[in-house]
């Protein structure tokens, strides 16, 4: 009897490419450093090598922190998608919800995913491009407060797009937002407002409307 390897399916958030370009930046990184340390005045180059490695570390990050770290993509994830843009097409399984979630994560945490979404637009149905406008606003709602900037970003990227799919998306979920929460009554409108005094005119009769009209007459339906 032959016994079969059980298959590990890699997620592709953490893909094989991803890993290769990060070694690859690790090793140009460090190929610099060797040839800082054979020139000159060591101490002083060493400590400008650091200071390049902690820039390169932490400047990527910075771009774009709408969310605090917990609420973060992870960084893997963020590479996938502009390596791949449709990974998160095929990762979302048509579950709509999904696509808005992830692709809403990936903007508050980087927004250099966003040139990406317009090539994940050339493969997403009709239905997926509604849901990523729906996850466009949502980042960028996200963003106010913390980074306007990116926020602006994002708003002046779905005016560009032309795209009524995401449009439809983008102000349906613009249009939620605004909505009142549930258990909190709407304001009231032209329709809803309290009467004036003519709505007690029907209450009243004679000549002056002064009288109380008959509660029990009956109400002449009309022809």
């Amino acid at each position: 009897m032959v016994h079969q390897r059980p298959t590990v399916q890699i997620d592709t958030f953490t893909s094989i490419d991803t890993f290769n370009s990060s070694q690859r930046e690790m090793s140009a990184m460090l190929l610099k450093l060797d040839n800082l340390l054979r020139g000159p005045l060591r101490t002083s180059r060493i400590a400008m090598v650091v200071a390049v490695a902690l820039s390169a570390t932490f400047a990527a990050p910075a771009r774009a922190q709408c969310v605090d770290r917990a609420e973060r993509a992870p960084p893997g994830a963020v590479s996938a998608f502009i390596l791949d843009p449709s990974v998160i097409l095929r990762l979302s399984k048509n579950d709509r919800d999904k696509l808005t979630g992830r692709l809403t994560g990936l903007l508050v945490t980087d927004i250099a995913a966003l040139d990406s979404v317009r090539d994940m637009l050339r493969e997403a149905s009709q239905a997926d491009r509604i849901a990523i406008g729906v996850g466009l606003h949502r980042a960028e709602g996200r963003c106010v407060s913390t980074k306007p900037d990116v926020a602006r970003r994002i708003s002046e990227f779905v005016d560009k797009l032309h795209d009524g799919a995401v449009l439809k998306g983008y102000y349906a979920d613009q249009d939620t937002a605004m909505a009142p929460a549930p258990g909190i009554p709407a304001p009231p409108t032209a329709n809803n407002l309290p009467a004036g005094p003519s709505s007690s005119a029907g209450l009243m009769t004679g000549e002056w409307r002064t009288e109380l009209a008959d509660p029990f007459k009956p109400v002449p339906l009309p022809e």
